[in-house]
């Protein structure tokens, strides 16, 4: 039997590393139930990516930018987004007064999902030239932000104190807007970054499709 064609080294490389952070963040968890809401969307992303990769294979930019996604909320699934040891670290040195990984989560979460936008838009052509589709992508992170942010507060309301540590506000009153905030940078930040690039990925995607 033949080898699959979308089944590629690059491909079992990425389910490697991606196996292998989600086996060691379960080990031992700070808070099992804050590990399961945080590394959900992880799971869910790799369900979605395997039932739609031999048909609507992404880019590998984007595939990159996944996984570095998925990381982040694993590490933070394991140690909770308060108390990441890097972070807590940096605290002293940098005149901090909390733990700020959580503003690196949402910051990816601006930042990753605004390729995955522009691609899907790109490719079914759902919008055309680049400053309304710019405008669409922007729109669509701080959509998915502000629907991310309502879920962090039925959780919130659904389990009382059990859902603290998933919230990870540490007192600072600004979270929820300050949340908002680092996803919209994120999502400007990859299109300034990254257009250029992902537009030779997909030319070059499309003409081995």
């Amino acid at each position: 039997m033949t080898q699959p064609r979308y089944f590629t080294p690059a491909t079992g490389l990425w389910l490697s590393m991606f196996i292998a952070v989600l086996g060691w963040s379960a080990i031992n968890p700070k808070d099992l139930f804050t590990w399961f809401l945080e590394v959900l969307p992880a799971l869910i992303g790799l369900i979605l990516l395997t039932l739609t990769r031999s048909r609507f294979p992404l880019t590998p930019l984007l595939y990159m930018l996944i996984l570095v996604h998925a990381v982040v909320l694993m590490v933070g699934g394991h140690y909770t987004y308060a108390e990441v040891p890097l972070f807590d670290w940096l605290k002293q040195p940098l005149g901090f007064e909390r733990n700020h990984y959580d503003k690196v989560g949402h910051f990816m979460q601006g930042f990753a999902p605004a390729i995955l936008a522009r691609e899907i838009l790109i490719r079914f052509q759902v919008v055309n030239g680049n400053g309304w589709r710019s405008l669409m992508v922007i729109s669509v992170c701080l959509a998915f932000s502000a629907f991310y942010e309502l879920i962090e507060w039925w959780v919130a309301e659904l389990s009382g104190t059990a859902a603290e540590a998933f919230l990870g506000t540490q007192g600072y009153v600004w979270d929820t807007q300050s949340d908002m905030a680092f996803a919209l940078v994120g999502a400007v930040s990859a299109l300034i970054c990254l257009s250029a690039w992902h537009d030779k990925q997909i030319k070059a995607l499309l003409k081995t499709a």
